[in-house]
Formats: C-alpha cells, sequence, structure tokens
C-alpha cells in the first residue's frame, strides 16, 4: 500500500490501514524513542503516544512530506517533550534513587540498537556517555544521520528545519565529539 493510499484509508478512520501503519512503522518509531530517550519503559510510553497522535491527527496530514517523515517528525516532539518533562522533574528534586534509575534505564553496555556493530561495551558507554552530552539538537540530528542512517533531507523534514541547518548540527555534533573523546582516545588508544 502507498503512502498516500495509506493515509486517505487512515484520514477515513479505517482500522486496518492503522494496523498496518503499526506494523509498518513501530519498530522505526520504537528505536528512535530508545535511542533518543535511553529507557525502555519511556520508549514503549511515547511509540504508543505518538500513534495515538498519528491516528488523531491523521486528517491534518496535508501530504507535503513523506509518512515516514511526518511520523519521525512526531515521534522527536514527543521524546523532546517527555526528556522536556524529565529535566523539570530534576530540577524540583523528584528524582527517582539511583537503584530504580538502574533497574529501569537501558543499559547502555547491553543497548542493540540496529546499525551499531562495535565491539567493546566499554567503547559502547564512553561513545553513548558522549553522545548524551551533545546539545539535544546537534544530538537528534546525528543519532539520525549515523544511527538511523536518514539522509539530511528526512532529518530536516523530521526536525522541521531547514537542510543547512541539519548540515550545520551534524557538523558541530561531529566537532564536539571529537573534544569530548579525544581524552579518552589519548589516554586509552595508544
Amino acid at each position: 500500500m502507498e503512502d498516500f493510499e495509506h493515509i486517505e484509508l487512515l484520514k477515513q478512520g479505517d482500522e486496518r490501514a492503522f494496523t498496518l501503519l503499526i506494523d509498518r512503522y513501530s519498530k522505526m518509531v520504537f528505536n528512535l524513542s530508545l535511542q533518543l530517550l535511553q529507557n525502555e519503559k519511556d520508549a514503549e510510553d511515547a511509540t504508543q503516544e505518538v500513534f495515538t497522535i498519528v491516528f488523531l491527527t491523521a486528517k491534518q496530514f496535508k501530504g507535503d512530506a513523506k509518512l515516514s517523515t511526518w511520523m519521525y517528525r512526531i515521534a522527536i516532539n514527543k521524546c523532546q517533550e517527555m526528556i522536556r518533562a524529565r529535566s523539570r522533574k530534576k530540577r524540583f528534586g523528584f528524582m527517582t534513587s539511583i537503584d530504580t534509575h538502574e533497574n529501569s534505564s537501558v543499559s547502555l553496555t547491553n543497548f542493540q540498537h540496529p546499525g551499531i556493530e562495535l565491539e567493546n561495551k566499554e567503547r559502547i558507554t564512553i561513545l553513548f556517555s558522549a553522545i548524551n552530552k551533545l546539545p539535544e539538537n546537534q544530538r537528534i540530528a546525528f543519532v539520525l544521520h549515523k544511527i538511523d542512517g536518514l539522509s539530511y533531507d528526512e532529518i530536516a523534514g523530521g526536525m522541521e528545519t531547514s537542510l543547512s541547518s541539519v548540515e550545520s548540527l551534524i557538523f558541530r555534533a561531529k566537532q564536539n565529539l571529537k573534544k569530548l573523546l579525544s581524552d579518552y582516545y589519548e589516554e586509552n588508544e595508544r
């Protein structure tokens, strides 16, 4: 089923089309959410909310972007919203205990994301720690391009920004990662 046919059926409230949409895009949305939120439970919640939003707002889809780009845009916005909510909780002192957090978070040493095949678990932990230190938009653009394999055009659509902004975000992300990782590599990679 083509995207335009799919969205037309969704606009009519077709439940079969919605089920097909979930089958087709749930893995993509979950992987993106997991990468951005790094918490399986939050990624599952975000995925559910993304599909709820898609179903409720399908009539507003104009077709000026690919369906997958629209889905990425909704997923990014939902994850950013959840990250901001998490930050607000931290600012007001409502953090969960370290034990609870460790049990509910994705362990970066066991984190398996499509496209990432690094053999050394320590390097994975260090890499993701550095990625998490990037400013939000740089992190999202970098993850979408380098880990999820999206083109700059798809990222621009998903982030609702210009192509030149995406290029700049990814360039700055690479520069920042070089700075963040240089100390580690100087000490450990001789």
